[in-house]
């Protein structure tokens, strides 16, 4: 009688294993890509535009400018795709020129299908390129946005005009998440030199972030950008103090996971044949700590299949992009795009 009973008990066991569905899990793609100097073809007298015109250096004609659209929007339809099979549902864009671009970004053929929307503001920035957010209005409801202004002197203590931080709240699936685009100053002039620029940059994300959580202390920010600086780098580890895995304790302390792929020699850009990680994705300990339901993170990721490598000459492995020693290659920008993948069991 015995036997039989944990022989009964075994099989129920071993059945009961088996009937077990598998479990789903819903994943949104989030991307950043610096887009190089997605210039209209028009002159805008408030700005430094004139290469991009028919008549200017760069000779930016209708024909080049719509090459560029083609360009910019068949990679941005595949990142991510080859494990969402879909394209992203949250993207971080920086050197766009204004509104325009962007409406002819998610109109194109290649797509318009996604149902993505804009978030953008003019910035005060010199040459007139900001940042930008698209979201696929099926993902993503938008509830505030705003704009914050960085505010740099020069030597000479005359404003030194750049692009502001986007700050865009809402809800992802119904879950609440923020998320930060920067394009930080760049290195022009020396790292050493435009160093404070940066800091300042990082400062103001960091208060951004800060004012997030203390008004929701439970919320998930993710920052997203061209930073001009390295993960391990003072702005980073010292300003925003981003940390390890192994040396995070609260969930909102920030974590970096384009940290351990710069370590590997993994970059974004190229410059004097050293790789460089400027284009960075980070967040919230809470997107791994948090044992609540609700998306976690998953893993990181450079987008940089052969297409987007130049095959030969002197930039042979950089980025492809569209203008090489000033002549038109027609490639696609200075540099690879970032990801994160977010993932949650299916409801």
């Amino acid at each position: 009688m015995v036997k039989r009973f944990i022989l009964l008990l075994f099989f129920s066991i071993i059945l009961g294993t088996y009937s077990q569905e598998p479990k789903s899990y819903q994943i949104r793609t989030i991307s950043f890509y610096n887009v190089e100097n997605l210039f209209d073809i028009h002159k805008d007298s408030l700005i430094f535009d004139d290469d991009y015109t028919p008549l200017g250096k760069n000779q930016w004609t209708k024909e080049r400018y719509q090459d560029k659209l083609n360009q910019i929007t068949k990679v941005l339809s595949q990142i991510g795709r080859d494990v969402t099979n879909s394209a992203p549902d949250i993207i971080g864009l920086s050197e766009i020129e204004n509104r325009t671009v962007l409406i002819d970004l998610i109109s194109h053929p290649t797509l318009r299908e996604l149902e993505y929307d804009i978030i953008h503001f003019d910035s005060p920035d010199e040459r007139g390129i900001d940042v930008a957010l698209l979201f696929r209005k099926t993902a993503f409801l938008p509830t505030s946005f705003r704009s914050h202004r960085l505010l740099l002197t020069k030597q000479d203590e005359f404003r030194d005009y750049t692009r502001d931080q986007l700050v865009v709240g809402g809800l992802l699936d119904g879950e609440s998440m923020y998320f930060i685009v920067n394009h930080w100053p760049s290195r022009s002039g020396g790292e050493a030199r435009s160093r404070p620029n940066r800091i300042a940059a990082a400062k103001l994300n960091k208060r951004i972030i800060d004012s997030i959580i203390q008004q929701s202390p439970e919320a998930k920010v993710i920052s997203m950008g061209d930073l001009n600086d390295d993960p391990t780098d003072y702005s980073l580890k010292k300003i925003l103090k981003i940390k390890t895995k192994e040396e995070i304790l609260e969930p909102t302390e920030l974590y970096n996971p384009m940290e351990n792929l710069h370590k590997k020699g993994i970059g974004s850009l190229a410059y004097r044949d050293r790789w460089n990680l400027f284009d960075q994705i980070y967040f919230t300990a809470n997107l791994y700590l948090d044992p609540h339901p609700g998306y976690k993170f998953w893993k990181a990721g450079i987008y940089n299949p052969s297409y987007l490598i130049d095959k030969k000459g002197r930039y042979k492995g950089y980025p492809l992009r569209t203008y090489a020693n000033g002549n038109y290659v027609g490639g696609y920008s200075d540099h690879f795009p970032v990801f994160i993948f977010l993932i949650r069991p299916s409801p």
